[in-house]
């Protein structure tokens, strides 16, 4: 459930590379470390349970993930980690985790009504009693589609070589949804790769509402990484949520 351009075996091999330093790691970290059993919903290449088991967490750790590509990467990094091909409404866990996240903003891929309603579902029931779920979501009213323009591509050196990231939004934007394609280019390759993704932009209300629905109660809510209170300009909708 990481965003889906990079679900392509060669593209996965290139996600750890273009992930930028967000300062969401140093968020997410501590949290893990703090909690005995851990479900990372949209795990990609299991960077983060990576950094955890590593940095001494000696509990239950689990990476779900609907990309085969993705979860090939995570396998190399570590062995001791489970990691689950699938998605969230696909799995079934009773109370098995202290801890669920969704990092990298992988909850914006859940773009359907039913999809969100039957993926918080499942979270709740897989969360213990005292357990927490905490993910991110773009703020809509920071409208960070509106930077996703070819001006803004960026490169990475992989194998030696340049490859290029583009992404274009399909126009206009219309309601909560944002469709866009990525490109990938290198010099050594004999065409681009291109993919199309689909996020949903939800606003804090929106999103209380789900969440309530489902059986979660927000416990606090955060505006970026370093703990600012959200505000109408915050680019990140960061929620800590718990079961009701």
């Amino acid at each position: 459930m990481v965003d889906r351009q990079f679900a392509e075996p060669m593209l996965a091999e290139l996600y750890d590379a273009f992930a930028r330093e967000t300062g969401d790691f140093e968020f997410y970290l501590p949290l893990l470390m703090s909690a005995s059993s851990v479900l990372d919903v949209g795990c990609g290449t299991g960077e983060l349970l990576r950094l955890a088991r590593e940095a001494g967490h000696g509990g239950r750790l689990c990476g779900l993930d609907p990309a085969p590509a993705m979860l090939e990467q995570a396998r190399r990094k570590r062995t001791d980690v489970e990691w689950i091909l699938g998605d969230i409404s696909s799995v079934e866990w009773r109370a098995d985790f202290e801890l669920v996240v969704m990092t990298s903003h992988a909850f914006q891929v859940l773009v359907d009504d039913d999809e969100l309603r039957d993926s918080l579902a499942a979270i709740r029931s897989a969360l213990s009693t005292d357990g927490r779920f905490v993910f991110e979501t773009r703020n809509p009213l920071a409208r960070a589609w509106e930077r996703w323009i070819p001006e803004h591509a960026v490169e990475t050196i992989h194998h030696g070589e340049p490859v290029r990231m583009a992404h274009q939004v399909e126009a206009p934007v219309s309601g909560e949804l944002v469709s866009f394609t990525t490109t990938f280019t290198s010099p050594k390759w004999d065409r681009p790769e291109s993919s199309r993704s689909t996020l949903r932009f939800l606003g804090v209300d929106e999103l209380s509402s789900f969440l309530s629905a489902a059986g979660l109660v927000i416990e606090a809510q955060f505006g970026d990484w370093d703990g600012q209170p959200l505000t109408g300009g915050s680019p990140e909708i960061i929620t800590v949520a718990r079961r009701a």
